[in-house]
Parts: structure tokens; sequence; C-alpha cells
């Protein structure tokens, strides 16, 4: 156990978040009507354009929602991101990013257009704070929706069992149910699955207006209850906690930086050079303020005999075909074939 890891261990057994602080609304079995079921169900189909969905309410909701809730003002970064035309001529890349007391950046980036439309909305905490990052990854086709949501935890919870306990344990409900309407999306890599927590939603499912409600629910829970435990985090003034959650901040912004797989359809819209800017300045932005490692110091196993960081996604070769959490949010994937 590294330095870090010990900090924390010792300060979070003290330090656990209330339970009943938590709101009943994030553990109650109530869900908007067409979402009780195992599976929503398919009633109205989509045609075979991504044009019906749009994420757009999903981003008002969120910066509505947390104005309700903090004071929130535009970012440094809007001035020089706001909007983008791509290659095209006609595809629009729609940017937006706020900062808060207690949020370094609240950023979104949308795409949409006959064909696709994405959703790329994170929100980091201040150094000072050691919340989970909020995420959600949402890309829609003609056919096909692929999905991530979740609050990544800022530390490894499958290793750092205080840190779970102290942000997921009374999440682990709000996770069970929406596990159950959105199926585990398949293979996750073993690299990946340490910046993913037990109530990750990674899916996949053909489009349909049932699934986008209660994706559009789903979106709505996770982020109510990361504002909650954003507004309930005491600031750290420990100059060496901090230090360990802007390191760890600063190591998920390295490795999304360089091993998204979002970014080909970024090269392509864009081009290279705009896509790399984009990605390191404003959808990662930190890489340069929060810390001075790269990417092989972090990840050496990545590294080729010639010194350049490897282009796998997985150097182990291990991925989960299942989830690899069970009811509990306990870790099994020692335990499950993969």
């Amino acid at each position: 156990m590294d330095l870090c890891s010990s900090l924390l261990s010792s300060r979070l057994s003290s330090s656990l978040i209330k339970p009943q602080l938590l709101t009943s609304s994030l553990i109650t079995n109530s869900i908007i009507p067409n979402c009780t079921s195992k599976k929503c169900k398919s009633r109205h189909v989509l045609k075979a354009s991504a044009g019906p969905f749009s994420y757009q309410k999903f981003i008002h909701f969120a910066i509505d929602e947390t104005k309700r809730r903090t004071l929130l003002v535009p970012s440094p970064l809007q001035e020089k991101y706001s909007s983008m035309t791509a290659m095209d001529g006609t595809t629009e890349l729609q940017l937006l990013s706020f900062q808060a007391p207690k949020m370094r950046l609240l950023r979104s980036l949308s795409i949409e257009n006959e064909a696709i439309q994405i959703l790329d909305f994170a929100v980091f905490s201040r150094p000072e704070f050691d919340v989970p990052i909020f995420c959600a990854n949402f890309f829609t086709t003609a056919t096909m929706n692929i999905i991530v949501l979740d609050l990544n935890p800022l530390h490894n919870v499958i290793d750092q069992r205080h840190y779970k306990e102290k942000y997921f344990k009374r999440l682990i409900p709000l996770g069970l149910r929406y596990s159950e309407l959105f199926p585990w999306g398949g293979k996750l890599t073993s690299e990946s699955l340490k910046f993913f927590s037990p109530i990750v939603i990674w899916t996949k499912f053909p489009p349909s207006q049932d699934r986008y409600e209660c994706l559009y629910s789903a979106f709505k829970e996770y982020y109510k209850a990361w504002l909650e435990l954003i507004a309930q985090a005491p600031e750290e003034i420990d100059a060496s906690y901090i230090k360990c959650n802007r390191e760890a901040q600063h190591k998920y912004l390295t490795w999304r930086a360089e091993k998204d797989p979002g970014h080909g359809i970024l090269k392509r819209l864009i081009g290279e050079r705009h896509a790399q800017d984009l990605v390191r300045d404003f959808l990662f932005n930190g890489l340069d303020e929060l810390g001075s490692k790269g990417f092989l110091d972090y990840f050496p196993e990545y590294r080729c005999e010639d010194g350049s960081v490897n282009e796998k996604r997985s150097i182990l070769g291990k991925s989960f075909e299942n989830r690899p959490w069970d009811a509990r949010g306990e870790f099994i994937g020692d335990d499950i074939k993969i």
C-alpha cells in the first residue's frame, strides 16, 4: 500500500458520511412509470435515425439542478470552447463549462446530427474534496446506444474499502435498480474497471423511447446523488490529503486522455490536431495544472520497447463479460468467468 492509500485509509475510517444525511429519494424503489419492470417496455421503437434522441434535456437538467444548490459560474474555458463545426460543415459540437466553490470543472460536450447523438458530461471536484467524479458518456446511432453512467471513484474502491463505504454503501440500492433495467454491456477491461464504481451503468441497447426515458431517470437520480455527496463533503485542510486527491484526479485524467474510446470519433469530425486540443484542454482539463506525471509514470506496463505508449486498451488481456460486483456491492471479479 502506497503513502496516499495509507493516509486515506486512516482518514476515511473516521470520516464516513453519515447515512441519515442521504435523502430517502436515493434509496426508494420509485421509478418513472415506464421503468418499473426489469425490462423497459419497448412499445415505441424509434425509426432508423438518431435524430429523435436528444441529450440536451440531460444537460439542462444538470445545470439547472446545480444552480439550485450552489453558485455556478462560467469557467474561463467557456471563452475558448463554446462551439465547433466539424469538417463536414454541418455537424456542430456544443461545449459548456462552469465552476463552483466545490467544483473545479463542470463541462459538457454534445454532438447531434442525423447519424449520431453524443453526450460527454463530467464534473470534477476541487482537490480539497475527495468525492467521486460524475461521468456520463452516451453514444447513440440509428441502431444502438452505448452508455456509461457512473460516479467514478477518485480512489480505487476495489483496494480501498473505506472509500467505497464512505461514498457508495448507501447508493448500492440505487445502482441495483438500474442494473436490472440496463444489463451489463459486455467485456470491460480490468485496467478500465479500476476507474468505475459498484453502481456503474455500462450497457448497450437498441433505440427505444422508453429506454431513453429510463436513461433520463437514471441520469437525474445519479446526478442528484452526486450533488448530495459533494454538498456534504467537508473541505480538506491537510496538505498531504489534498496532494493525494490531486494526484488521484490527475491519474484519472491521464488515463482518460490517453485511452478514452471516443477520441477516434473526434478525430474524424474535427481532425487530429483539434481533437487532441479538445481532449487535453477541455474534456480532461487539469492535465497540466494538477500534476506533472505522464501516462507511463502511472501505467508503466504500457511502455513499448521504443519508449512509446502501447495503443492496446488492455495489457493484461483480462476483461469482464459479466458485472463484477454482487448485490451488496462487493467485488467478485476474481471469482467470475472472464
